[in-house]
């Protein structure tokens, strides 16, 4: 099976951490957020990853180079953006894709079931399937409904809705790589209304899992005591 992990951002929420070391390369303990995904695919049967690449692609070079093991573990192989093309975009430069294909962040913490997420994806038949969490949002305001007339109908204090949200992996049938132009700029979110207003069947696969976007300082906090405190859940071992 095959993955690709997105991995050119420039993390600008962690900075400054991130204008020294990029984010798939930050540490969760004394393990990169980039060593421990690859581990985790590897251990649901990924047997190829190919990273994407551009902020300080060098930085991931020299890791991969000092990392041997990885290697031994998947076929690992890159591809590297002068322009970034965004998170759909960049899968048009990414050779070999015939298959049923996982996307990915590379900054992303969590134990999903990959395996899960790829069977209900070929069981379906979808064009993609995202993987989606549920996202309790905490409103700090007293929340008014009413009517067409302004007639007050409910009076809410401080609630907490739940949205399902995208956690950043994605599977990819190859047909849709017909409709992602080579060298243009495309994001993951115009992808998906672009394959729903032509009628492909776009799927969610929700999860009650851990998850968590790396994206602020105190995630990645809390991932990485999350990660101490439990590291066998998070890092399978590899048959």
């Amino acid at each position: 099976m095959r993955a690709v992990i997105l991995a050119g951002g420039r993390g600008t929420r962690l900075a400054p951490y991130t204008q020294v070391i990029p984010k798939p390369l930050l540490p969760l303990g004394d393990r990169p957020i980039l060593d421990l995904v690859i581990h985790q695919l590897a251990a649901a049967g990924f047997t190829h990853v190919t990273l994407t690449l551009g902020y300080m692609s060098d930085y991931f070079k020299v890791f991969l180079a000092q990392r041997p093991e990885l290697h031994r573990l998947v076929k690992i192989d890159f591809i590297e953006e002068t322009e970034p093309t965004g998170t759909a975009g960049s899968l048009a430069a990414v050779k070999g894709l015939t298959g049923p294909f996982l996307v990915m962040n590379g900054d992303i913490f969590t134990d999903l079931n990959y395996k899960a997420l790829v069977q209900q994806h070929l069981d379906r038949k979808a064009w993609l399937t995202i993987a989606t969490y549920r996202k309790p949002v905490k409103i700090d305001l007293g929340v008014i409904e009413s009517d067409a007339t302004g007639k007050v109908t409910d009076y809410i204090e401080k609630p907490t809705l739940n949205y399902a949200v995208s956690m950043g992996i994605y599977m990819y049938s190859p047909e849709v790589l017909a409709h992602i132009p080579k060298g243009k700029y495309l994001d993951f979110p115009t992808l998906v209304l672009k394959m729903r207003d032509a009628g492909k069947p776009v799927h969610t696969y929700e999860s009650d899992c851990t998850w968590l976007d790396l994206g602020r300082p105190e995630d990645l906090l809390a991932a990485t005591e999350m990660f101490i405190a439990q590291e066998a859940q998070y890092l399978p071992k590899v048959a």
